[in-house]
């Protein structure tokens, strides 16, 4: 819709501004579609990044002009957005009325694992998706599989209506910034040549050797050493996993005091 200045108003999102022609005009190159613009985005931003991704960089990658690539996205933030949508594809959600090898509907708990492990794999995998979730809107077709996904088994856990928003971030916000960390972590030790491993138990080393440090952070060491695993991975996959199970507690605490209001008006 056009202003009274005949400017067109910005649209906050590529899924909302309508379907495009799809329509091959005679000047554009062939063998090139929207679908391979948008691999290479991800290919290029899983390589090198958000501050190194550029409409040229990606037009270099594809052997045609930046021009060409214009035929099929508005804009840089269109394509971002586009390549956002497109890795929310990789998660493997459950279904709708799933049931187990006993004919038995999957508790939601099981659920809710998948779809907190799922999540956390592609902000690890695609580090530079944690910071295109914040600035897009985040609805195309995959990401509303993926909020539907997790509706549905927030809902089967019991939460009452008006806690659903917030047990829904409670979730997602904390595999959000965990995932956001490990896959930082990952980037940066990718990025010095150093694996995560190595990095991790020279600071761990370093910090116990200096007295200064290991008097502010020595209880913190003992502690990251003390929660076990040989590797950081092995460590990851522990943390994740008992955080996760705090959170599917407090959830189960939630549904109890919902169906009991005097008693969680006592307690309140």
């Amino acid at each position: 819709m056009a202003t009274g200045s005949g400017t067109s108003r910005p649209r906050p999102s590529v899924w909302l501004a309508g379907p495009s022609s799809g329509k091959r005009k005679a000047d554009q190159p062939a063998g090139l579609d929207r679908a391979k613009i948008i691999a290479a985005t991800v290919r290029l931003l899983d390589a090198e990044g958000m501050t190194r991704f550029s409409m040229r960089r990606l037009a270099a990658e594809l052997g045609v002009t930046a021009m060409s690539v214009y035929w099929y996205v508005a804009t840089k933030n269109d394509l971002l957005e586009l390549a956002l949508d497109e890795v929310n594809a990789e998660m493997r959600l459950p279904a709708d009325g799933e049931v187990d090898e006993a004919g038995d509907l999957v508790d939601w708990r099981v659920q809710l694992r998948q779809l907190a492990s799922e999540y956390r794999k592609i902000l690890v995998q695609h580090p530079w998706v944690s910071q295109l979730v914040g600035e897009y809107l985040n609805i195309g077709p995959n990401a509303r599989a993926f909020a539907e996904a997790a509706q549905r088994v927030i809902r089967r856990s019991g939460v009452p209506d008006e806690g659903m928003t917030g047990a829904l971030s409670v979730v997602f916000q904390f595999v959000y910034g965990f995932g956001t960390i490990e896959g930082r972590f990952a980037l940066r030790c990718r990025e010095a040549g150093i694996s995560q491993d190595d990095y991790f138990f020279h600071v761990m080393d370093t910090i116990e050797a200096d007295p200064e440090l290991e008097e502010s952070f020595g209880n913190a060491s003992r502690i990251m050493r003390a929660r076990g695993g040989s590797t950081v991975e092995e460590m990851r996959e522990r943390d994740f996993a008992f955080a996760l199970e705090m959170v599917i507690a407090g959830l189960e605490v939630m549904r109890e005091r919902a169906g009991h209001p005097a008693d969680a008006a006592r307690e309140a």
